[in-house]
């Protein structure tokens, strides 16, 4: 309790600088907590969505009743569900144009179903630059708010003819606070970035393949 009562008053005795800094540093860290926790639910839906979708267009369903009956339940749709539904609508479109040769018709289909992928990596990929941006600027904001604390104290001893360690001590305590304050803000969003980075590759190359995939299956029934 008492550290915490000492840390405290350190916070509100430090300089007007200093002060902004750790606002700066808690507001930049409470919202990469939120998008944190926002994507973790955003991208571990997106993977449980691609693991179902999967396994209903693996079962051997007919294209055409699976494309009525996502439609109906997620008219909105996302994932690997859009990009398919994007993908065969187009291709039911073209096939009815008179004389639509197949190589065009497909060509319509896979375009589609990139704008569709595209839109997917777009959402997922949202306040990952943010958390970039934190982790990697963190750190010098919170070393800025070091150094002016440290400048300050430095310049507070020109006043004294003795210069002691409990007259230095402080300034360079709330001073180094904000270097702390920094790498709590950062660290979690470097690791997050990481992790996310990493999952939303992951999740980009399997919706890839399922569009190689998908486009062979329409190439199939295109010449049928």
């Amino acid at each position: 309790m008492t550290t915490d009562l000492s840390l405290f008053a350190l916070i509100l005795d430090a300089s007007l600088v200093v002060q902004l800094v750790l606002l700066v540093l808690a507001a930049a860290s409470l919202i990469s907590w939120s998008m944190i926790l926002d994507r973790a639910y955003i991208i571990g839906r997106a993977r449980k969505r691609a693991n179902r979708f999967e396994e209903q267009f693996w079962s051997g369903d007919d294209l055409a009743a699976l494309y009525k009956e996502l439609s109906q339940d997620e008219p909105s749709g996302q994932g690997l569900a859009a990009i398919f539904r994007a993908g065969f609508k187009e291709f039911v479109r073209l096939r009815k144009i008179e004389d639509s040769d197949t190589q065009f018709v497909l060509q319509g289909a896979e375009r589609s179903m990139r704008v569709a992928l595209s839109r997917e990596m777009d959402r997922l990929e949202t306040h990952l630059a943010f958390l970039a941006t934190v982790g990697s600027t963190s750190p010098y904001i919170g070393l800025f708010g070091t150094v002016w604390g440290i400048m300050q104290s430095f310049h507070a001893l020109g006043n004294v003819e003795q210069a002691t360690l409990a007259l230095v001590a402080p300034g360079i305590s709330e001073a180094l606070i904000a270097t702390a304050v920094g790498l709590f803000a950062a660290i979690p969003a470097v690791v997050a970035y990481n992790r996310y980075a990493n999952q939303v590759e992951r999740l980009n190359n399997r919706y890839e393949e399922f569009i190689e995939e998908f486009a062979t299956l329409l190439q199939r029934q295109g010449r049928g």
